[in-house]
């Protein structure tokens, strides 16, 4: 009974950290949870007479769940053609929950964060964990090795492979990205300001949004408005994002084509904005990027 007693003292003590190594790990804050769960089970049945570190114990466990569910997900795509298709997968919110910094976050996002969304399921299971657990986490790579079986040398080359083609991605991306979020970011300053000049400046002549067609209308619909709307990623794209009470209630997601906007889709479904990954930019974030 103490055993348990303290074996659920020191889970509990790291959950946070814990679903935050598997958020990052699976993008998923529902496949996080799963991993969590599954790790606990994993602890609750082991011996912990020898665990001197249960911080490292514990983040090494749900490590090893989730580079067995992200092994399982890469045989799930390799299923030879005629293979009966997998159960659809639940749709799970992916906001990681615990207190992860904001700003910690918004610089991960908006390094790497469109790179990660391109490349992270490029890579196998064992580069994707050694780039995570090292790069953001700060795991060592004599324990990232004992992980995956491989010796601190191979962790290293794992993660530094990874890194190379998270950084590549990242580089070709940043510059259409940064373009973007400025337009977005000018869209809305003009919107609050009631600039219809502004607007129309931004605006392709035959841009549309909802109902509205052409740039005058689409200028009309957001002169003096988006007071509460705010620079953001979704899912590691530029966009904007109207919140209330810190829970957002509605994405404005823009095209965008040679500095003009062609076209501002609307999304206020709350399970739809459930399911993505936001993370709200101030104005320092954007002049980083």
């Amino acid at each position: 009974m103490i055993e348990n007693d303290w074996l659920s003292e020191r889970f509990a003590e790291h959950r946070d950290r814990l679903h935050a190594v598997a958020y990052r790990m699976l993008r998923s804050s529902g496949d996080a949870e799963d991993a969590v769960q599954e790790a606990w089970l994993r602890v609750s049945r082991a011996d912990t007479d020898k665990v001197e570190n249960p911080a490292g114990w514990l983040t090494t466990i749900v490590a090893r769940v989730c580079l067995n569910m992200l092994e399982a997900r890469r045989a799930r795509r390799e299923e030879p053609v005629g293979a009966l298709p997998p159960e659809p997968a639940t749709p799970h919110a992916t906001t990681p929950t615990g207190p992860v910094d904001p700003e910690d976050e918004a610089l991960l996002a908006d390094s790497v964060g469109v790179a990660l969304m391109v490349v992270l399921d490029t890579l196998t299971p064992a580069e994707r964990l050694a780039f995570v657990l090292h790069d953001v986490f700060d795991v060592s790579f004599a324990e990232i090795g004992a992980i995956v079986d491989r010796s601190p040398a191979a962790a290293r080359q794992l993660a530094s492979r990874a890194r190379r083609r998270v950084q590549g991605a990242a580089a070709a991306s940043d510059a259409a990205r940064s373009r973007k979020r400025d337009v977005i970011a000018a869209f809305l300053a003009a919107s609050r300001n009631g600039d219809f000049d502004a607007l129309l400046t931004l605006l392709d002549p035959d841009a549309v949004t909802g109902g509205a067609q052409g740039a005058h209308a689409v200028a009309a619909t957001f002169a003096g408005r988006a007071q509460a709307a705010r620079p953001a990623l979704v899912n590691g794209v530029p966009a904007a994002v109207y919140a209330y009470r810190g829970l957002p209630k509605a994405v404005f997601t823009f095209t965008i084509s040679n500095d003009k906007i062609t076209s501002i889709a609307i999304d206020a479904d709350p399970d739809r904005l459930r399911d993505l990954d936001i993370v709200f930019l101030s104005t320092g974030d954007r002049e980083r990027g």
